[in-house]
């Protein structure tokens, strides 16, 4: 499976992580194309840690095991699409 993968590490008491409607537009454009997972830094903080996730919502993108880009704070549902069409 070489399908672009979208994580979102985020955490239940910030307000500025992506909206998940933000999310469900970008999994419903990209369908079996591309994969979006949320993950919550509280309850995996190794990972986040290994990451060095500091700001949330951090986004990363990868692909083929490789992170292919990366943004700490918000991004809209087409900047995403966009982004993640390009490793589709």
């Amino acid at each position: 499976i070489n399908k672009p993968v979208l994580i979102d590490f985020y955490t239940d008491w910030t307000d500025l992580e992506p909206s998940l409607d933000t999310l469900r537009d970008v999994a419903a454009a990209l369908g079996d194309k591309a994969k979006v997972i949320k993950i919550d830094v509280e309850k995996n903080r190794e990972l986040s840690e290994a990451l060095r996730v500091k700001g949330l919502p951090t986004l990363i993108i990868y692909k083929n095991g490789e992170m292919q880009w990366r943004h700490s704070g918000e991004q809209d549902a087409n900047t995403l699409i966009s982004l993640l069409q390009q490793y589709v």
